[in-house]
């Protein structure tokens, strides 16, 4: 009879164990939680890696206008441009970008050879020429008129998500490490406002 008596004792803790719903809410929050934490820095930061890649379009646009306003040119003054144009990605800091500025000169020839006039490049914090005079480069066929001039305008960044940057510059590893340093890049040509050509004469 006690047995029996205990059995049934069992019995009914065990039934209302599993009629009390107290606490399910706590333990389905706790499961949720972590999926709209990973969802929220999800949305997060490709809202960020959009407006960056903007930010990276807009550098080329708006050095390429400004480098096509000047008469002439030399090499501050390509180099200030293309600080203004880097300081256009702040509040993003987590890499730096290059930036290529090339005059372009097409002979006026049958077949017109398109050459470098002059180039400055900024890459981090380091400015160098890109590529020498009378280099041979290409144009889009669309622009490939003789005995014109063409200044073009390369920005690139390597993107890192916030996700896996850190200060240290440490390296990444596991499925992180596939979004690492997502290369953003946009080309502009323009052509000089205010003059036939637009020399650089210390470039």
């Amino acid at each position: 009879m006690h047995s029996a008596g205990a059995l049934r004792g069992i019995s009914a803790k065990v039934e209302r164990f599993c009629r009390d719903r107290r606490g399910v809410a706590a333990i389905e929050f706790a499961f949720i939680v972590p999926v709209l934490l990973i969802m929220y820095f999800i949305t997060m930061e490709a809202s960020q890696a959009i407006e960056t890649s903007k930010k990276v379009s807009r550098i080329g646009s708006m050095v390429a206008d400004l480098v096509t306003q000047q008469p002439a040119v030399v090499k501050a003054d390509l180099d200030a441009m293309m600080r203004i144009g880097t300081s256009t990605l702040q509040p993003y800091n987590r890499s730096l970008p290059t930036i290529i500025i090339t005059g372009i000169q097409i002979t006026d020839e049958a077949t017109p050879r398109v050459q470098v006039a002059w180039s400055r490049k900024l890459a981090g914090s380091t400015y160098s020429v890109d590529a020498a005079k009378d280099t041979i480069t290409t144009v889009p066929s669309t622009l490939n008129i003789r005995n014109t001039f063409l200044v073009r305008v390369e920005s690139n960044l390597g993107y890192k998500p916030i996700i896996i940057w850190s200060a240290s510059n440490s390296q990444t590893i596991g499925l992180t490490s596939a979004f690492n340093n997502i290369s953003m890049s946009e080309t502009y040509y323009l052509r000089p406002r205010r003059s036939p050509t637009i020399p650089c004469s210390d470039c």
